[in-house]
């Protein structure tokens, strides 16, 4: 059993409260939940408007299908016309 985790940071310019931010984030939530099948979670940056930081999770029996379904939603994330990817890091456990 593999598990992949892939963390994002995300810089969203067009958000200007909280409330706009979380409509956002809980948006591409669902989205790479359903298209994945990874759980999904913002893990850090609650408070700040135009920054998230979220987590994805992939379990698969080995790294290169993980791998690849972690590449997948990065490549999906990146394409998202809201938002910035920052930074990624993927780790395997």
């Amino acid at each position: 059993m593999i598990i992949g985790v892939c963390r994002m940071e995300l810089h969203l310019p067009d958000r200007h409260s909280l409330k706009e931010k979380r409509h956002a984030v809980k948006s591409l939530k669902d989205r790479l939940r359903h298209g994945f099948n990874v759980s999904v979670a913002e893990v850090e940056a609650h408070e700040l408007w135009q920054t998230a930081v979220l987590a994805a999770a992939c379990v698969g029996v080995d790294r290169a299908y993980v791998n690849g379904v972690l590449d997948q939603l990065l490549h999906a994330v990146g394409r998202e016309r809201d938002l910035e990817l920052v930074r990624s890091q993927m780790e395997f456990v």
